[in-house]
């Protein structure tokens, strides 16, 4: 699967300027709504340090590291699920990605007005909630009519009734789908649905640059709502993540260590995304390349075999398994077999992350 997490907020809160940072090529970054209508894509590399490590040991051609898409989505604004702005078009483009930052305007610009007329983050994020589950409750309430219709003498779609009416309910009384409890039986239809307010989602804070190594009590406000709903932020300044995008990497670096920042925003909130869509990496490493790729924790090395090829996944025998830590610990591939470490994996065998695979397949 293509690895997608949609970048939501309201306009002016600094989208086209982080979504300028994500390509490097500006996105139309004007001072008003609706100027992004279709959904942006960035395509980014998923920063992982044991890469270059890796690259080090094994000096391949060429280093390909995890990538995931950030979408830009455009045009949420109060009213969306009604068909204010671009309502409708926004909220199916939003249904099809897998994880959602919430972009939130943690600063005072008096040259960028808010859409709201006033800086008030929780107001946003509350505004943004309920748009979207506002469209979560109209689709569940259209499939409700559906399956009422279809239900007649049919009992496994007649089924799905209950479901569906405590569903609306929830949804009616302005609770998102994710803190809406079901069983495992029930968890398939849920999850057809796709539901917006049921996908895994994140904070982003956009601040000003002279406010990144402070607290500010706009941002603890976030924090603490953030807390409260189990889920994580991050803080950033799109500002600066669209001028250090045009920098050379040299340039980039000194930037960053004169701010006392390790890492950028951007590359935080990619590592978010990254974490959220509960994915792990492993590795592959030869003289060709060094490269990362993706599987759900939990996969099982056939899956992750398929991930390189479907010839492999199909006709997998075994894996030959170390991990990240055994060659960097030992120095190289042929130490590690030295020392016993390299294993004979079957087809049950689950992927850890760090592993570095070679598998043998038969087709």
């Amino acid at each position: 699967m293509g690895m997608e997490v949609g970048i939501v907020g309201l306009p002016n809160v600094g989208k086209s300027t982080l979504y300028q940072a994500i390509t490097a090529a500006p996105a139309e970054a004007a001072n008003y709504p609706f100027c992004t209508i279709e959904p942006n894509t960035g395509v980014v590399n998923v920063p992982d340090p044991r890469l270059n490590k890796l690259a080090e040991i094994f000096q391949p051609q060429r280093t390909l590291p995890n990538i995931l898409k950030l979408i830009d989505i455009a045009g949420l604004v109060r009213g969306a699920s009604k068909g204010e702005g671009l309502g409708n078009k926004f909220l199916s483009h939003i249904r099809q990605v897998d994880a959602v930052a919430h972009l939130v305007r943690c600063f005072e610009d008096d040259n960028i007005i808010h859409v709201e007329g006033r800086i008030d983050p929780l107001g946003d994020i509350e505004l943004i909630n309920t748009e979207l589950v506002l469209a979560d409750l109209e689709q569940v309430e259209r499939k409700l009519e559906r399956t009422v219709k279809q239900s007649k003498g049919d009992k496994k779609i007649a089924a799905q009734i209950p479901l569906l009416k405590r569903l609306a309910a929830h949804l009616g009384e302005g609770l998102m789908a994710h803190t809406f409890a079901v069983n495992t039986d029930e968890q398939p239809t849920l999850d057809e649905l796709q539901l917006i307010s049921a996908k895994p989602y994140f904070y982003v804070i956009n601040v000003n640059e002279d406010e990144l190594t402070t607290t500010t009590f706009l941002e603890q406000k976030v924090v603490d709502l953030a807390k409260k709903e189990g889920v994580r932020t991050v803080k950033i300044c799109c500002k600066l993540e669209a001028e250090l995008a045009e920098m050379e990497a040299e340039e980039r670096h000194s930037f960053l260590d004169e701010l006392g920042i390790d890492t950028t925003g951007l590359e935080q909130m990619i590592q978010e995304g990254f974490r959220l869509l509960q994915q792990i990496s492993f590795f592959t490493a030869g003289e060709k390349e060094v490269r990362a790729w993706n599987v759900n924790q939990g996969a099982k090395a056939p899956e992750a075999a398929g991930k390189i090829h479907s010839d492999m996944q199909r006709g997998f025998i075994r894996a030959e398994v170390y991990h990240y830590n055994d060659v960097v610990e030992l120095g190289g591939e042929a130490q590690v077999k030295e020392a016993g470490r390299l294993r004979t994996e079957g087809k049950d065998y689950l992927v850890q992350d760090g592993d570095l695979m070679h598998f043998r397949f038969n087709v």
